[in-house]
């Protein structure tokens, strides 16, 4: 990693910085919180489960820290390949991080195959203890009480990341446990992905709401054509799916389904692009495209 420092950050007194790695089950609000921090919409987030499937770095700066958290995938029993290129991205994001936020339900059993990876990781440990806002104070205090007594959980913090939380808070703990150093990144980037990536998301975002069953689980996008013009961004996307039938059901009757999906799409891409754009989008078949490391490595899963 390349660390940009740039003169006027020479001059403070001091300066942290550091990589902290979102962990937890699929579903649990990694995604939402990440969005909280930085501010701004990264991760899709959906209601349905195991909607990230990558690792996204959402950079939060200020004058005296630099934190690049890390949202991955939620941990699974893997059953396709896919699943195992997920949890990779999990489990390497834990071995870049000076610090991990492990995110639980107030009713939900710590993770016995997370436990150990923390314990391995041998890194400090937040437990951000979410919505709280679905139990009771006594239910919340008695599993704070619980979590605290664990010596692998440095702090246990109380949060609803989908109402709201008290985020300075949250960050100046974090910050109080990462290392001296320079920034990563300008101040001014956020994150380390491209548009092209963030398109083919939203769009994946689009088919999770809209499609139920295996529909949104047996898709990916990959954006062909990213041309930014004056008035407007062309956009060319190809849905694949892993059966024909799939396709049927995406496309719909007379191609109903899949300019639903379209108009969609392009609302939020116009507001995450802040620009007028026309959205071309096709579905195609890979066959088994999640059991095959062919798929995977071209669809950005693998090396």
């Amino acid at each position: 990693m390349i660390i940009f420092a740039p003169p006027f950050y020479w001059k403070l007194v001091s300066f942290k910085s550091g990589f902290v790695t979102i962990i937890g089950r699929p579903n649990v609000g990694k995604s939402t919180i990440m969005n909280h921090f930085v501010g701004q919409k990264l991760s899709i987030v959906t209601p349905k489960a195991s909607t990230t499937r990558h690792r996204i770095m959402g950079v939060v700066t200020d004058n005296n820290y630099q934190i690049v958290f890390s949202d991955t995938p939620g941990v699974i029993k893997a059953a396709y390949e896919l699943h195992n290129a997920m949890m990779d991205f999990v489990w390497t994001a834990l071995d870049d991080s000076d610090l991990i936020l492990y995110m639980l339900e107030v009713d939900e059993p710590v993770n016995e195959l997370i436990e150990n990876k923390l314990k391995e990781a041998g890194l400090p440990v937040i437990v951000l203890l979410n919505k709280i806002d679905l139990s009771t104070q006594k239910r919340v205090e008695d599993r704070i009480a619980e979590l605290t007594s664990n010596p692998l959980f440095k702090e246990v913090i109380p949060v609803s990341a989908l109402y709201g939380f008290d985020s300075k808070m949250v960050l100046d703990r974090i910050v109080s446990y990462l290392p001296e150093g320079m920034p990563y990144f300008p101040e001014d980037q956020i994150t380390d992905r491209t548009e092209r990536f963030f398109v083919s998301e939203i769009i994946r975002e689009q088919i999770f709401y809209l499609y139920s069953k295996e529909i949104p689980y047996s898709c990916e996008v990959i954006v062909e054509d990213f041309k930014e013009n004056k008035n407007i961004i062309d956009i060319r996307a190809v849905i694949m799916v892993e059966r024909e039938g799939q396709k049927g059901i995406l496309v719909g009757k007379g191609g109903e389904g899949i300019k639903r999906v379209g108009t969609k799409s392009r609302k939020e891409l116009e507001r995450f692009l802040d620009k007028h754009v026309f959205l071309d989008l096709r579905v195609k078949v890979a066959e088994g495209w999640r059991k095959k490391e062919l798929f995977l490595k071209r669809f950005g899963y693998k090396n």
